[in-house]
């Protein structure tokens, strides 16, 4: 959100965008049509991804499968089905916080997208640039627009990516406006505890946990690993990522022996580096005779060989040589949080 005022151009471009992005949500016409919203709701509204802009499903995600099992018992299920968990006095309903920490690039931000997306909450990717206002109250305003605005949008669940950076424990240091912004949020988020008739979830990913302030922490009570994938779940990954691509015999079994250490972001980068060895020997045979080979070249239908586990791991230009790998020491990434 600009800074210059609340009312500044930028803030009512803000509103417009969130109009247009409630429309293309799960609410019915009806529920938009009586939606009335102020303007911080509004300029909130900006950050709703609709469920149609979200590319990633959990069919998409390789090798976590027992965490989407798990997400899916205590998370979607008692936010779309809300009436099979409505006995217990409150006990079975959805947890209000969900924590995904661990190693960068293994699918944190995949799962929060997945989840919204198979869940059909709305889905609001809160940056902490759109809590941040330099005009005194301002913030504070934004963050009671943003619970007021999931409460009448619900079911939703509002994602903070790198929650330690505006969650990050409190000092004597910090600024006035921003020690009320995270009281008023935290006041605001306990209120969802009050009725059992909510459906909002506050979602959080990190790769630092340890940095997260402890009475955040507390507010949290599901939290879920997510570390470095093991052989079996390398094997699922690399399936998925090259199930459209021509290999050898028993390749994925070798390479997922062979890249130990690799996060999915490092398996993604490492693949996709040695899928361009093929295009690329191909590029230089057939260039040699200018753009013109090329073109004769593609009239005839390139043909790439199938790739081979030295583009991956052997030569000197080989894919995993320009991957460094995501492994780091123990406690790193909050273990400790298990």
């Amino acid at each position: 959100m600009d800074s210059s005022g609340p009312n500044s151009s930028s803030s009512k471009k803000a509103k417009a965008k969130g109009k247009a992005l409630l429309s293309e949500t799960g609410l019915t016409e009806a529920q938009l049509a009586s939606l009335e919203l102020d303007e911080y709701e509004s300029t909130i509204a900006g950050e709703i991804v609709p469920a149609s802009q979200i590319d990633v499903t959990f069919d998409s995600i390789g090798g976590l499968d027992e965490i989407i099992a798990s997400l899916r018992e205590t998370v979607i299920y008692p936010l779309t089905f809300p009436e099979l968990f409505a006995s217990g006095g409150g006990l079975l309903s959805a947890p209000k916080g969900v924590l995904l920490y661990g190693h960068p690039g293994c699918g944190k931000t995949m799962l929060a997208k997945a989840l919204a997306k198979e869940s059909g909450a709305t889905f609001i990717n809160l940056p902490l640039s759109s809590l941040t206002n330099k005009w005194f109250g301002e913030s504070n305003k934004l963050v009671a627009g943003l619970f007021s605005l999931a409460r009448k949008v619900q079911p939703s669940i509002i994602f903070i990516d790198e929650i330690d950076s505006l969650f990050r424990e409190r000092s004597s240091g910090d600024h006035e406006v921003t020690a009320m912004m995270k009281a008023e949020f935290m006041t605001l988020w306990d209120g969802l505890t009050t009725g059992n008739d909510s459906r909002i979830l506050v979602l959080g990913a990190t790769n630092r946990p340890n940095d997260i302030d402890p009475a955040i922490l507390r507010r949290m009570p599901k939290r879920f690993p997510i570390r470095l994938p093991n052989y079996e779940q390398r094997v699922k990954i690399l399936t998925l990522m090259l199930s459209h691509t021509t290999l050898e015999s028993e390749f994925i079994p070798q390479l997922a022996r062979r890249t130990d250490g690799l996060s999915g972001s490092d398996l993604r980068e490492t693949c996709r580096n040695a899928a361009m060895i093929p295009v690329r020997e191909v590029m230089r045979e057939k260039g040699r005779a200018g753009k013109e080979g090329l073109e004769a070249a593609r009239k005839e239908g390139f043909k790439l060989r199938p790739l081979r586990l030295d583009d991956f791991v052997l030569h000197d230009s080989h894919a995993y040589a320009h991957v460094e790998p995501s492994r780091k020491p123990p406690g790193a990434y909050g273990e400790a949080l298990d």
